[in-house]
């Protein structure tokens, strides 16, 4: 049995709870998922193709505006299943700001300040987007678990924004 990447393996998830587009797949991900993974278009029909023909999905009749619903076939189900027991492994995190900062002696003050208040602004954007999540979501399901996480980790960024030489208001 081939295995799948994280990637494949969280469209497979999705589809477990019945047919999706890929278009659902995309809005699904964006409300479950917040920014600890990131799925775009382009690649979700990338790696629904891949699965289709390896198996793990089943193409449906096309719907309105030329929609196709796929659905998990049991190899599919397999594979999540099994790619779901392996360990996690390590987090990676790209942030340019961070990479940005990591070389701040090249930078001015003014240009550093405006790079935090960009990124601040971005931050508090998102911590708003989760806390409209956060009244839809019911606090009993993992959904609810990862997004309470996804708040958490975005005030205490906004802290650390707030603790930098540029960052103070």
């Amino acid at each position: 049995m081939a295995n799948v990447n994280s990637t494949a393996a969280a469209l497979l998830g999705f589809l477990l709870r019945g047919p999706m587009t890929g278009w659902q797949i995309v809005q699904t991900a964006e409300f479950e998922l917040c920014d600890f993974w990131n799925l775009n278009r382009s690649q979700v029909y990338r790696e629904l193709a891949k699965l289709a023909e390896d198996g793990f999905i089943e193409a449906g009749e096309k719907g309105v505006r030329e929609q196709v619903p796929y659905s998990i076939t049991e190899a599919g189900r397999t594979a999540f299943l099994a790619w779901l027991r392996e360990m996690p492994g390590p987090e990676t995190l790209r942030s340019p700001l961070h990479l940005k900062l990591s070389f701040a002696e090249h930078l001015d003050d003014e240009t550093l300040a405006r790079f935090v208040r960009a990124h601040r602004f971005r931050i508090e954007e998102r911590l708003a987007y989760y806390r409209q999540l956060e009244a839809q979501v019911d606090d009993g399901c993992p959904q609810y678990l990862v997004l309470q996480c996804g708040i958490l980790e975005t005030e205490a960024l906004l802290a650390w924004l707030d603790s930098l030489p540029w960052g103070r208001r």
